[in-house]
């Protein structure tokens, strides 16, 4: 069947990879946010030089103009592996570079041209077994790892729409224009099984289905970016390492419900993703792909951007719809969803980023083709930013279903410094702790909600020995109380005395019945919140009492912080046999709470003692000990 727009995008296709295939060879260099602020583009730089200073640089404008052949320098998106940035991949050889400095440029440049072997000081080492791994397929941090949403991510350049292209880009979407009606494409992404990956997982083609079969002349489509977990970076990294896969998701899904218009809702505090989105909307425009009858389909799509000022109640959905039409963002009680009155007063349909990343693959390859990945109740892949006390730290993305002993032990090497692995903070603020107990545990979402953690967007934070879950808990409490929105009393007011509570713990002001009190503030917190930002704030207090009940009773009984991290909870004092009396101690300790006699034991007086274990780090003989 004659299908104009189909050929125009292969025309393009075949057109640019005649030219790419003129490369001698590539170098990309990660320009995702992290290896940016590692002084990424100045080692961009440094190549481009080094490559223009022997005649041999490139772009793909002048090989379709001159038919000339080279190297290319290219800045591409996130690479993942954020621990060993700057990274810089040679291509076609797949050979990894990590912790580039703009003065190992020359020698890259020279091994690439001269066809020398890698520079080795370069490669990954194993931090354990030393062994040196020159091909980026071959690092454990990669090989365990199935990448699809991030697939282009540290791949092609971000900025370089024709990049995109070349690998398949914008056919789905006319595919779905051109040969299937919208309730087929509905059908398509609930057959996939896709869920939501912004942390609910609701099926996203029922959601699909909803927005669709609502009437009305109008309606909107919403893309959730705003990421604000603490240490989550998958959505940025996403809109940063391959904008136009998002856009296209968002057109498809607009063809499937009936919306001609579309909202990015992003962080401002992402300048570079939003940068690159403006870029990728501009280029889409100017190759007909975005706007008034794209490619001579007969349909209608824009996007804009709506740069959101950081609050994290503005993740959930109605909350995020009242900020773009420029109110207060608050969440609304549901019903009516989005999908019968959102934006506007329209029919609404709302993903998140991630969600996006995986529809054109779907309507491309088919349902079938998603469903061979992940579990069958959770198919497909799932990013996760892997932080913490954990060798490999960075964005990944494995099958639904792999365990939690693979992603912390393979795929992020094992904790730091030989240290013991204590628990895993899955889901930030809105998730929980798993223990030593669930290492092997599936990472889906029902074997999570059954542990009682969720996904959320995917944070994942590694905690050793040497953490102190009070603290962890108090922590993401603080995080939440500070992010209340403050429109429900059981939110505002349960978050800020679970708070208070947990404070009093780490100040060494806890109390016994403050055990009882924190678990029913949590339950009715949970129960009695408007939106998922309450009822999954006391998450990580809960599962901290579930799972290290022990430790927040030392700290509230025992007064002791078994972790030693509570300042508060510490204490220090002078072991007679090992002290000298040589007074360093005393004459280091600003609040003069010790005091003795030279060459007789010295004493630390509790009372005045402020803890800052100064007389720990002046002592000679180590005989000041913390307990």
């Amino acid at each position: 069947m004659n299908n104009p727009a189909l050929d125009q995008l292969k025309q393009w296709q075949q057109q640019w990879q005649q030219a790419f295939q003129k490369e001698k060879a590539r170098i990309l260099v990660c320009a995702g946010t992290g290896c940016v602020a590692n002084g990424s583009l100045q080692v961009y730089q440094a190549l481009k030089q080094e490559v223009e200073a022997r005649g041999e640089f490139v772009t793909v404008d002048l090989i379709l103009e001159e038919e000339k052949s080279g190297v290319t320098v290219v800045k591409s998106g996130c690479h993942g592996f954020c621990e060993k940035g700057p990274l810089v991949r040679l291509e076609p050889s797949g050979v990894l570079y990590t912790k580039v400095k703009p003065e190992d440029a020359a020698e890259i440049v020279e091994a690439l041209i001269n066809n020398g072997e890698p520079v080795e000081r370069l490669l990954y080492r194993h931090p354990v077994t030393g062994e040196v791994f020159a091909q980026e397929n071959q690092i454990p941090f990669y090989r365990h790892q199935k990448r699809t949403s991030l697939l282009h991510c540290g791949v092609i350049d971000p900025e370089n729409i024709r990049e995109y292209i070349v690998d398949d880009g914008y056919q789905a979407l006319i595919k779905a224009v051109t040969t299937m009606t919208p309730e087929e494409v509905c059908r398509e992404i609930l057959d996939s099984g896709l869920r939501g990956r912004g942390g609910g997982g609701f099926p996203t083609g029922r959601k699909w289905e909803f927005t669709r079969i609502e009437e009305g002349p109008k309606k909107y489509v919403i893309c959730n970016g705003d990421e604000g977990d603490p240490g989550a970076f998958m959505d940025r990294s996403l809109l940063e390492g391959d904008p136009h896969r998002i856009l296209e998701g968002m057109a498809i899904a607009g063809y499937a419900v009936g919306a001609d218009e579309g909202y990015i809702y992003v962080r401002a505090e992402y300048p570079l993703a939003v940068e690159r989105l403006k870029n990728a909307i501009a280029a889409a425009h100017e190759y007909g792909l975005l706007g008034q009858n794209i490619l001579g389909t007969g349909f209608n799509f824009e996007i804009k951007i709506k740069e959101g000022a950081g609050a994290f109640v503005c993740g959930e959905e109605t909350a995020l719809i009242a900020s773009i039409e420029g109110k207060r963002g608050m969440p609304s009680p549901k019903p009516p969803f989005p999908a019968q009155s959102g934006l506007w007063g329209k029919p609404t349909l709302i993903n998140n980023v991630e969600t996006f990343a995986n529809v054109a693959l779907i309507i491309r390859q088919g349902a079938d083709w998603f469903r061979q990945f992940g579990t069958e109740k959770s198919p497909g892949t799932k990013t996760f930013a892997i932080t913490g006390q954990v060798a490999n730290t960075g964005l990944i993305e494995v099958p639904m279903g792999i365990t939690l002993r693979d992603v912390v032990f393979e795929i992020g090497g094992g904790i730091r410094d030989g240290k013991k692995f204590k628990a895993v903070q899955i889901g930030g603020p809105s998730g929980g702790c798993l223990t030593e107990e669930h290492l092997d545990l599936k990472l889906d979402y029902d074997s999570l909600l059954s542990a009682g953690a969720m996904i959320g967007s995917g944070g994942l934070v590694v905690m050793d020995e040497d953490t102190c879950m009070v603290e962890v808990a108090r922590f993401f409490m603080n995080f939440t109380q500070n992010e209340s929105c403050g429109k429900c009393v059981p939110c505002r007011e349960g978050t800020k005395r679970m708070l208070e509570i947990l404070q009093r713990a780490v100040d060494g002001e806890g109390r016994p019945e403050d055990v009882e009190l924190l678990q029913d503030l949590a339950e009715a917190v949970r129960d009695g919140s408007l939106c998922g930002l309450g009822k999954t704030a006391p998450n990580p207090v809960l599962t901290m009492l579930k799972y290290f009940k022990d430790e927040y009773i030392a700290h509230v009984v025992d007064k002791k912080c078994p972790a030693g991290v509570c300042s508060a909870l510490k204490g220090y004092y002078i072991v007679p046999e090992e002290c000298k009396g040589c007074s360093k101690c005393a004459r280091s300790c600003p609040v003069q709470a010790i005091s003795g006699e030279i060459k007789k034991p010295f004493t630390i007086d509790q009372d005045k003692c402020i803890k800052c274990g100064a007389c720990v780090s002046t002592c000679p003989f180590k005989a000041i000990k913390e307990g």
